[in-house]
């Protein structure tokens, strides 16, 4: 299966995932921000763009990558990655489940004023112009789709340890569904 954290930058997908990969018997981590990676590596580059998401070979590779993985592994994938664009979730859901992969889709979620102290208190990475430019396309998704498509975590008053636990009893504590 696959338990997918959603959210935008600085709600904690990252932080959580390893947390819930620990909590998760025979789970391992992969994030699909890699493959984008990868493609932005193609020399002569492809089609430039402001999000490697925009690239239809990016959706196709995540749903092929997590496929090949369970495959060899089985056992389950923590997957942190934001995914605001609706057409874009609903190819790769699709994708999983003409596999008949179960997914578990959470979405980590923080207030806007949250979020952006978050973003730009962050000690690793700094403020990013980048990571706060989707806060409003963050927003717009969470009002139109995205909320109804996932479990919502609400982790503004949350520690990533906490928000972990969550995901983890969710997914052990109830059979599992599509989304």
């Amino acid at each position: 299966m696959i338990v997918w954290l959603n959210g935008t930058h600085g709600a904690g997908k990252t932080t959580t995932s390893a947390l819930v990969q620990q909590l998760l018997p025979d789970s391992r981590v992969f994030d699909a921000e890699k493959v984008g990676e990868t493609l932005m590596d193609i020399t002569p580059a492809l089609p430039a763009t402001d999000n490697f998401q925009h690239w239809p070979p990016w959706r196709q590779l995540v749903v092929e990558t997590a496929r090949r993985v369970l495959d060899y592994t089985d056992g389950t994938l923590v997957m942190p990655m934001t995914v605001l664009v609706e057409e874009y979730w609903r190819e790769i859901s699709s994708g999983l489940a003409r596999h008949a992969i179960p997914v578990r889709h959470f979405v980590l979620h923080a207030d806007q004023d949250t979020l952006r102290g978050r973003i730009e208190g962050d000690t690793v990475m700094g403020p990013s112009p980048f990571r706060l430019a989707y806060l409003e396309p963050y927003a717009e998704a969470a009002r139109t789709w995205l909320h109804e498509e996932a479990e919502v975590i609400d982790t503004t008053s949350l520690t990533p340890a906490q928000a972990a636990r969550q995901v983890a009893e969710a997914v052990s504590g109830t059979p599992d569904r599509m989304r």
